[in-house]
């Protein structure tokens, strides 16, 4: 397994992408100050976005029914989890946008070569949000044990 959205897995069979670009961006506010340079105060975490590019063949990788499969839960309008194949866990992400290029096509009209993209962003306030305190949970299990016995 290379990355898993939600129940969807990215490997050799389905889609096996080349490339993953994750942009992180982060806020700052300004205040413009006389005869100074402009103050600046760290607002908080901004947007995060992930593209996923790859070349499909589909006589050896996956091919459109993957792509289909992937604008099908885009379609649900859900957010997904987002984990790759060390146990990284991202976050939760919603698909934005899914594009795919046809080339070599063979008689029937199918194509040889796919090449695709897919624009992932971040819609999860925090990990720490989505999974909570793991100190605050092991506190919590502690206190429930304790008055079992």
């Amino acid at each position: 397994m290379m990355l898993a959205l939600g129940l969807f897995v990215f490997m050799r069979q389905t889609l096996p992408y080349q490339s993953m670009k994750r942009e992180s961006n982060f806020s700052w506010a300004s205040n413009a100050r006389v005869g100074k340079r402009d103050a600046y105060q760290f607002t908080g975490p901004g947007s995060e976005t992930i593209d996923i590019t790859g070349e499909l063949f589909p006589e050896l990788t996956g091919g459109t029914l993957s792509l289909s499969a992937v604008r099908l839960m885009a379609e649900q309008g859900k957010a997904w989890p987002l984990i790759d194949g060390t146990g990284m866990i991202y976050g939760m992400y919603v698909v934005n946008n899914v594009s795919e290029t046809g080339a070599l096509f063979y008689p029937d009209g199918s194509p040889r070569k796919i090449n695709f993209t897919l624009k992932l962003t971040r819609v999860d306030e925090s990990l720490k949000v989505m999974f909570g305190d793991i100190y605050d949970q092991g506190k919590q299990l502690a206190t429930n044990m304790l008055e079992r016995f």
